[in-house]
């Protein structure tokens, strides 16, 4: 019992992932069948709104397989990272709650950031720059790192 606690614990933020996507599979999936429906029907005006309707779930699973690939990667980045011993130290002060302290992260921010201008090209000095950006609460930045981060590798795996 106690192994798979452990498991469930190690593995908290997949199966989360799993549930939401399966939740938002399902949805997809009802929302293509409401739109099926609505396009079946001779009124006009039920066959604009099925067509319409039909829109969501191809923006939804657009989206989330945007978001799924760019999880994996993210993590397969982290992999690489970690086995290198180049994954940045959490040694942030804490608030009690574990929130980080914001003025101890913009401090350790600044060596992250001139890490990134130093070698632009290298994708492990943006994702560094990306946790950076994340302990010092900047999300949209630090998704945007994360995004170069991807980018480079990925043009690097091509290139080599």
């Amino acid at each position: 019992m106690a192994d798979v606690l452990a498991v469930l614990k190690a593995n908290r933020t997949k199966i989360w992932v799993g549930a939401v996507t399966l939740l938002l599979v399902f949805y997809l999936v009802v929302s293509l069948q409401r739109s099926v429906l609505l396009l079946g029907d001779p009124n006009p005006v039920a066959k604009a709104l099925g067509l319409a309707y039909l829109v969501l779930p191809v923006v939804g699973a657009w989206a989330l397989v945007r978001e799924l690939l760019f999880g994996a990667r993210t993590e397969e980045l982290a992999k690489i990272l970690g086995a290198e011993g180049g994954l940045p130290e959490d040694t942030l002060p804490r608030t009690p709650a574990g929130r980080i302290i914001r003025e101890a992260a913009d401090r350790e921010f600044v060596k992250y950031q001139a890490e990134a201008e130093a070698a632009p090209e290298d994708w492990r000095s943006w994702f560094r720059l990306s946790c950076a950006y994340d302990a010092a609460g900047d999300r949209k930045r630090a998704r945007a790192a994360m995004r170069d981060a991807v980018r480079l590798s990925r043009a690097g795996s091509r290139g080599a």
